[in-house]
């Protein structure tokens, strides 16, 4: 089995050689990173299967490399873990809502951690649909290479959860899913947000693509479906 490689973003030298120590001793190939700005200089110059990251850094944050990494095309697709002192609810939507695959508060066990880096590379590995094939009705398109979602050429900003979302529902359209299924199939089984978080993204969705929100159907008492009827503008 080859060794992954997993870049630990902490400031705190002592939680830092922690991480590290441990995951050195599962034999993985780590490299640790003091802030933000070394953070981004490391993904630029070596290749990672996965990231470590805390939020409160010196210089440039957590979130805003966050951010930066599920903006680039090229890097959007490496699993991130948020280990964070953090622990309100809304820190945790947030970092999820962003990107991450996955939120632990400080403290915490290093065995957890472990068993959370594995389930994380694991889901990665066993992803087996396919995502260069574009969708397209009329004047609405989604390009899951570009990460786009276009309505008459203009692009919407959508958040990575709800891409992932919409494109997830468009890849299956007519199948009925559960919101638990849609939690599943995103982020995984230990995603810590309730199912009903489903039904703030649909809403965000349906608002942003105004007319061909429609596209994405509720079914009462079940959860919601992608069709591809043609939607009158």
């Amino acid at each position: 089995m080859s060794t992954k490689s997993v870049l630990v973003v902490e400031d705190d030298k002592d939680i830092l050689e922690l991480i590290k120590y441990n995951l050195q001793k599962e034999q993985y190939k780590v490299t640790g990173a003091s802030d933000g700005e070394k953070a981004m200089d490391a993904i630029h110059s070596q290749t990672f299967d996965l990231i470590v990251l805390d939020l409160m850094l010196p210089g440039m944050d957590g979130l805003e490399i966050c951010k930066i990494l599920k903006a680039d095309a090229q890097l959007s697709r490496i699993p991130i873990i948020i280990v964070s002192a953090k622990g309100e609810e809304s820190d945790i939507v947030l970092g999820l809502e962003l990107g991450a695959d996955d939120y632990m508060v400080k403290p915490f066990s290093p065995r957890v951690l472990i068993a959370r880096v594995r389930s994380v590379l694991r889901r990665r590995t066993e992803e087996k649909i396919p995502r260069e094939q574009d969708i397209k009705i009329s004047d609405f398109s989604i390009h899951p290479g570009k990460r786009e979602v276009r309505i008459s050429d203009k692009v919407m900003e959508l958040t990575f959860t709800e891409f992932e979302l919409l494109y997830y529902l468009a890849r299956h359209p007519g199948w009925v899913f559960t919101r638990y299924q849609i939690v599943n199939a995103i982020k995984g089984d230990d995603y810590p947000v309730t199912d009903r978080s489903v039904d703030v993204q649909i809403a965000g969705l349906r608002k942003k693509l105004g007319t061909y929100g429609n596209l994405i159907e509720t079914i009462r008492g079940v959860g919601y479906r992608f069709t591809e009827k043609e939607v009158e503008s």
